[in-house]
């Protein structure tokens, strides 16, 4: 059959309206479907196997409408069709007709689902909107103004209370705190930069054994106060009275309290209010240690403080919970890596369990203490799984989450749950850093701009730190002077471990200007500073890349030796550290010793695989590749570096384009090409 005869064939046949029908009817399907099966909560695979067979069913339609014909006897094959007496024309007419139909019928499924998904989304956005509360600090009006942390907690233990209701949006209290000391609050402009619809203010009033408590509700739309009220109660009622406070907010805001939400609520941390205001004030500094100028010592304070509190309440769950948190932060920055801290950490979370099987915050100390003190992820998980059903406005939960996917290299989820945890805690500079430096680690720098630009406004406190961020992420990207330029900017003398400093001397080696690195590391009078992978590196280090890049082969020696000495002693304390060891072989190999260098750079790698741990497990194929390079092992450090430039966490642009110590290997065209994978679009 020639290919005018059989073209014409088909169409005779109508192959090409079956083909049509077939398409129509198949998005039919799949339209209703789309509405159907969520309804059914039918599981995902069903989807994909009704496409699977549209799909495989549309050749077979095909083949049929080719070798069969509908007559006026029925369906017979085609080629015993009398053409003199074929109603194929007629019948290709009712299957145009019946197409015009169904595509109607399809199209209305497709404008009622895309309505209706709208509508649904409009509806839940204005429904969160409308369940959102900020609870701001609570003034104190006592005499004694010593008074001022237990107005303190008066507000913080509403705000915790309310944040147990999985029905209602509470802002975290790091970001409501900073409107503490306002002078005039514009109620209606903190609810826009906190995105809620509600906010609750108060004064507390202690007087002897009594204390007084005002609170209004007020409705940041229209400045309307929506519900007020003053309570005059004995002190020992306080907890009831906090608890009441939230009920009613709750009722006033048509909040949906579940009965264990309820049951929660009730729940009175102590019976000691001595052992409540010690317990505020040590939570105070752990939530603050992160901006004190000694980590180590306002964590121990806030240790021996929650001790005391115990001490007078052994029952007191909530203590017990902070204090691990202490002693799991001492352990995992380094303060106090010791078994025995780690052990107090444990100790103190499984009493909180004991004491408190529901209690949400226990969860949550128990799942820090898996992941900062045995990098448990699936435990640590399961434990945050627990936490956030029953503390569903913890930006924290969300935070520490974020930071898990990322160890497992599930950086879309990171995102998304740090993001969660923005929301809640918009103000927290803390939590805005995290997100940026997921951003940064994606290679995200447009989107990581924006966090800044976030995080400036909400927190001006915090303008040198993300000005230092971007700078160094404008030395990430190549543009020298553009980073020295953001630097220049600092206020003078600003430099968190040495962090400015570094970069700085990153700056000149880049420029090839070792000379002005030797300058800028004499000034700084500290003893180590922040390098790679955000760890503190020993000052010997960056003296031997000085020298190094000075072409001083003695002094990068005794450099590189006594930075091996220092290193040697941490990893004495933490011999199983595979960022530590990874820096060991890095400096073995700046000494010549290959064998060592080798041996150490492959063992951190086994300690630190990135299928378990992709932050620190990118950090220590990187140092590999180093290792190989300043040993002469090309090959291979150009194996690892192609992998790392297509992984997150990997050598970024401008220290691959710039930085000495890829100069053995940067001739080679595929370092070339590597390089210019990474150019920022």
């Amino acid at each position: 059959m020639d290919p005018k005869t059989f073209f014409g064939e088909l169409k005779r046949r109508n192959v090409y309206r079956v083909a049509v029908a077939y398409a129509v009817v198949a998005w039919l399907l799949i339209q209703a479907a789309s509405i159907l099966f969520p309804t059914f909560e039918a599981p995902m695979w069903m989807m994909k196997v009704l496409v699977a067979l549209i799909a495989l069913g549309f050749p077979i339609a095909l083949i049929l409408s080719w070798a069969f014909e509908i007559t006026p006897e029925g369906i017979v094959r085609a080629e015993d069709v009398d053409l003199s007496k074929s109603i194929a024309r007629k019948t290709g007419r009712k299957i145009t007709a019946g197409v015009v139909v169904i595509a109607m019928i399809a199209l209305g499924l497709m404008v009622f689902r895309f309505v209706g998904k709208n509508t649904a989304l409009e509806q839940r956005a204005t429904s969160i909107l409308l369940k959102s509360i900020a609870v701001l600090p609570f003034e104190n009006l006592s005499a004694n103004q010593e008074n001022a942390f237990f107005a303190d907690g008066v507000q913080n233990e509403i705000l915790t209370d309310l944040a147990k209701i999985a029905d209602l949006k509470v802002i975290s209290r790091t970001s409501v705190m900073q409107y503490k000391n306002a002078t005039a609050r514009n109620v209606r402009e903190i609810a826009q930069q906190l995105g809620v619809a509600y906010v609750l203010e108060g004064t507390v009033q202690r007087a002897a054994n009594r204390v007084r408590v005002t609170a209004q509700l007020i409705d940041a739309r229209t400045d309307a106060h929506r519900w007020a009220q003053q309570y005059d109660r004995p002190i020992d009622d306080v907890f009831a009275m906090q608890s009441e406070i939230a009920k009613t907010i709750a009722d006033q805001l048509q909040v949906r309290l579940s009965p264990n939400e309820k049951a929660a609520i009730d729940v009175r941390p102590t019976r000691d209010l001595e052992a409540f205001d010690i317990y505020l004030q040590a939570k105070e500094l752990i939530n603050t240690f992160h901006d004190t100028p000694d980590w180590k010592e306002t964590l121990l304070k806030a240790v021996r403080l929650l001790d005391e509190a115990i001490s007078r309440d052994g029952n007191f769950a909530l203590a017990y919970c902070w204090a691990a948190q202490a002693h799991t932060a001492l352990y995992w920055f380094g303060l106090d890596h010791t078994p025995a801290r780690l052990a107090q950490a444990k100790a103190n979370a499984q009493k909180a369990l004991v004491l408190a099987p529901d209690l949400g915050e226990a969860h949550l100390a128990q799942a820090l203490v898996y992941y900062h003190g045995n990098r448990d992820y699936v435990r640590a998980r399961e434990e945050l799984a627990i936490a956030r059903r029953t503390i569903p406005n913890n930006a924290e939960v969300y935070s520490i989450t974020s930071w898990i996917d990322g160890r497992q290299g599930q950086w879309e989820e990171a995102v998304k749950n740090q993001e969660k945890a923005a929301e809640l805690d918009p103000r927290n500079s803390k939590i805005l850093n995290a997100l940026a430096v997921l951003y940064d680690v994606l290679r995200r720098y447009d989107q990581e701009e924006v966090v800044f630009d976030r995080a400036i406004a909400a927190n001006p406190s915090s303008t040198a730190y993300f000005q230092m961020m971007r700078a160094e992420i404008e030395l990430e990207k190549g543009n020298i002077k553009t980073a020295r330029s953001g630097l220049d900017s600092l206020p003078a003398g600003y430099d968190p471990d040495g962090a400015v400093t570094s970069t700085r001397i990153n700056l000149a080696l880049y420029a090839r200007d070792p000379a002005a690195a030797a300058k800028i590391l004499a000034a700084s009078k500290l003893e180590e500073l922040v390098g790679g992978a955000g760890s503190l590196l020993p000052r010997n280090w960056f003296e031997a890349l000085i020298a190094r890049a000075q072409g001083d082969a003695q002094k990068t020696r005794e450099a590189f030796s006594a930075a091996r000495l220092k290193m040697e002693a941490k990893l004495h304390d933490q011999p199983d550290d595979g960022v530590l060891l990874a820096m060991l072989g890095l400096i073995d190999a700046g000494l010549s010793r290959k064998q060592e260098a080798l041996a150490e750079g492959l063992r951190a790698v086994e300690l630190r695989p990135i299928s378990n741990d992709a932050v620190d497990g990118a950090a220590v194929i990187a140092n590999l590749a180093m290792i190989y390079t300043w040993v002469g092992d090309i090959d291979s450090a150009i194996e690892r570096l192609a992998f790392l430039a297509k992984t997150p966490g990997g050598p970024d642009y401008g220290q691959l384009k710039f930085d000495p110590v890829w100069d053995a290997v940067r001739g080679d065209v595929r370092f070339t090409k590597i390089v210019a994978s990474l150019a920022p679009k």
